[in-house]
């Protein structure tokens, strides 16, 4: 919940504060009327009202993560935002190309991470792979669009090449 209760000298209330698209949105609700703090039924309307807009911002922030969670986002040099394509260091010192998963959980809630070996699974099972994962703790169905958009961005074999020389 980002509803916190401040009291200092310059202001005594709730603050509602949430991040909804990079944007911040940011509250105050006052308990002091004519300069003295407010009780009682008073302090609980306040504060029911506060609680009230907080519902509100975290409804639209919710809203937001899944509408982005749908959207496949590229960086610059092309590749799925969350999916890598990248040399691994094994336990022996021999290099091998991976698709690294790292994500926000919306399963566990917490960032996770997996590797999926291209040169044990191939390729396009590797990729297959690791858009699985990553569909999985975004909550992405398999029957949907973000999901084939995901499958079809696999990378040739000479992309493949260029993201793994170091």
């Amino acid at each position: 919940m980002s509803l916190e209760l401040l009291d200092n000298p310059r202001f005594y209330g709730y603050r509602v504060r949430r991040q909804i698209e990079g944007k911040t949105y940011q509250e105050y609700f006052s308990l002091k009327e004519n300069s003295k703090r407010l009780r009682g039924a008073k302090k609980a309307e306040v504060k029911a009202v506060a609680d009230a807009r907080d519902e509100e911002l975290k409804t639209l922030q919710q809203k937001a993560r899944d509408k982005s969670d749908r959207e496949i986002q590229l960086d610059a040099t092309g590749q799925v935002k969350g999916i890598l394509c990248r040399m691994k260091r094994e336990k022996s010192g021999t290099m091998t190309p991976v698709f690294q998963v790292g994500v926000m959980s919306r399963v566990r809630l917490k960032i996770v991470n997996t590797t999926v070996s291209i040169t044990k699974h191939g390729r396009v099972d590797a990729w297959e792979r690791a858009v699985d994962f990553y569909c999985e703790h975004k909550r992405i169905g398999k029957r949907t669009k973000a999901y084939k958009d995901l499958i079809a961005r696999c990378p040739k074999p000479a992309q493949v090449k260029r993201y793994t020389q170091h």
